[in-house]
């Protein structure tokens, strides 16, 4: 066993980094320890990740041939089954029709910029040819380097190279003698000199043999492995390990910094033929909307069948996708936040050189072809130079009605601004279109200053059996008085970084002045852990503080 100075001393010497420099950046990354701020990503290139904003994550391993959770059931497992999936797996692991060229055209087609594909999951399985251990892809009947072959392709459509890597690898537990299991200090590399080194051989492998990688994502323990990385290839974005990286949800604020977030399009993150159940390419659209509305990326991920096609539920969904990015793929890249997120259906993104403002119009009910729509935008100011026109239209020809302008015009009121527009082109054969429309606004201001709220401490009384929750309006904006006030969920059984349980709003209260606010929360199931996270409720949306997690003290 090795404590962390040891663990990032033993990396330091691997890397050639000066000791000290290391153990001041040594903080171990254990669960949601992760230290951002020692972070070693360039600048200039986490801005070129920001501007990206749409990645494809793909999870894909040799139990897809189960269609299985990938790794996880061997969590648990009984003897026999570790030692069928161990041995008797990669015999029959053959995707005879893989085509990766297909995958990165479509890719490419949908507006993805960077691919991040699962190199090593925590099974331990290498999709890659590696000298570190038996249990890879060189030993299945395919007998391909799957890794060496995506990124190829990807990289021939453009799309930058990325990939996943786990820490934890449950093929050395067990040949170590360890029982399999995660998020616990006996597995993790920092308490095993063992599996520190056979990560780093891998790694390095990975990053000596696999030419320049964009993105690298680690899915557990990664401080030290961190240095690795950024030795071995300086140019590196270490996105997981390295910056906030939600999953599978998407949080309440916006955040000036980089952050990514990773969402499967069923529940599922590598193949599963039966009980997933997909989000509708609506739902996936929105969800990239809502993330680049938020300074964030997204990272959507696809699960190849066994036979390395895509199932044609994800083919569907990413042709949905193309479509609409193939319109509206300025509103995408290089944006950062408006002052807001959003008024309501209405969505913001903002050129980063404020060229231009995106309003992204999502309706609850789609909106026909030839129909004219009155949009109000209340945070926006339009000025003598701004101009109002819709994505991929011209504003002067609607199809079979030589007498109808469709051009889009619009005036300021006390109320905001006015935008009078038209959806003009016919995207499909039902004269529908179930995705949002969005209006290119040029030399536009704010019109409003919104309200700030800060997510502040939290005590637990255990006397009560309640929490006490704290939160601060630091200003009002313009408003006269607002309502306050708190939401939480559950997080327990979740990994470290996934969310998936609803928020459960508290009651409001009214503050008249900028001030701390506080309430109680009593009554919660026997769970041990919860987040929490401050609200304000703007007359235009809901305004949120950073989310925390509260424990019950023992």
């Amino acid at each position: 066993m090795v404590n962390n100075a040891l663990q990032s001393l033993l990396i330091a010497v691997m890397c050639g980094l000066p000791a000290q420099r290391v153990f001041a950046q040594g903080k171990a990354i254990v669960g949601e320890n992760t230290d951002y701020t020692s972070s070693l990503n360039k600048p200039d290139r986490v801005e070129w990740f920001r501007d990206q904003g749409f990645g494809l994550f793909i999870h894909w391993s040799v139990d897809s041939q189960l269609g299985l959770s990938i790794s996880h059931s061997l969590v648990g497992a009984s003897n026999d089954y570790v030692d069928h999936f161990f041995n008797d797996l990669p015999k029959t692991f053959d995707p005879t029709r893989f085509d990766p060229s297909e995958w990165a055209r479509l890719a490419r087609l949908a507006g993805v910029r960077y691919v991040v594909f699962t190199a090593k999951h925590h099974s331990g399985f290498g999709m890659y040819a590696t000298d570190t251990t038996p249990f890879n892809i060189m030993n299945t009947p395919f007998h391909r380097d799957i890794t060496a072959e995506v990124l190829k392709a990807f990289r021939e459509q453009g799309i930058a190279p990325g990939l996943y890597f786990s820490p934890d690898d449950f093929y050395w537990l067990h040949k170590n003698g360890k029982m399999l299991q995660r998020g616990v200090e006996a597995v993790q590399p920092s308490h095993n000199p063992g599996l520190l080194q056979y990560d780093s051989a891998q790694l390095k492998e990975l990053l000596t043999h696999y030419g320049p990688i964009d993105a690298l994502f680690f899915d557990g323990e990664a401080t030290s492995l961190r240095q690795l990385a950024w030795k071995l290839q300086p140019n590196i974005v270490v996105t997981r390990g390295a910056m906030r990286t939600p999953e599978q949800t998407i949080p309440g604020q916006a955040f000036d910094e980089p952050w990514e977030s990773c969402i499967t399009m069923g529940d599922a993150w590598q193949y599963q033929p039966q009980n997933d159940h997909y989000k509708s390419g609506h739902e996936l659209i929105r969800l990239l909307i809502e993330t680049r509305a938020k300074g964030g990326n997204l990272l959507l991920n696809v699960g190849p069948k066994p036979n390395g096609e895509l199932a044609i539920e994800q083919e569907e969904r990413l042709r949905e996708i193309a479509a609409w990015m193939f319109v509206n793929s300025e509103a995408i890249y290089s944006v950062r936040p408006w002052i807001i997120t959003n008024e309501g259906d209405v969505w913001f993104t903002k050129k980063k050189d404020g060229s231009a403002l995106y309003a992204i119009v999502d309706p609850a009910t789609p909106w026909k072809i030839g129909e004219w729509k009155d949009v109000v935008l209340h945070s926006v100011k339009a000025t003598p130079q701004t101009e109002i026109s819709v994505l991929g239209a011209n504003g002067e020809v609607l199809e079979y009605a030589p007498k109808v302008i469709p051009k889009t015009t619009f005036r300021m009121e006390s109320d905001g601004l006015h935008i009078h527009t038209m959806r003009s082109q016919r995207m499909l054969d039902n004269k529908q279109w179930p995705n949002p429309i969005v209006l290119r606004i040029t030399h536009a201001e704010p019109a409003l200053v919104p309200p700030r709220v800060q997510t502040a401490a939290y005590q637990w009384n255990p006397s009560t059996g309640s929490y006490k929750l704290e939160g601060e309006l630091l200003n009002m904006g313009e408003a006269t008085s607002l309502e306050v006030g708190f939401e939480y969920r559950s997080i327990d059984g979740e990994d470290v970084h996934a969310r998936t349980a609803p928020w459960v709003a508290m009651p409001l209260q009214n503050l008249t002045h900028p001030g701390t606010f506080s309430a109680e929360l009593t009554g919660l199931p026997p769970a041990a852990n919860y987040e929490f996270r401050a609200v304000v409720r703007h007359p235009l949306l809901a305004l949120y503080g950073a989310e925390k997690t509260m424990r019950k003290s023992h």
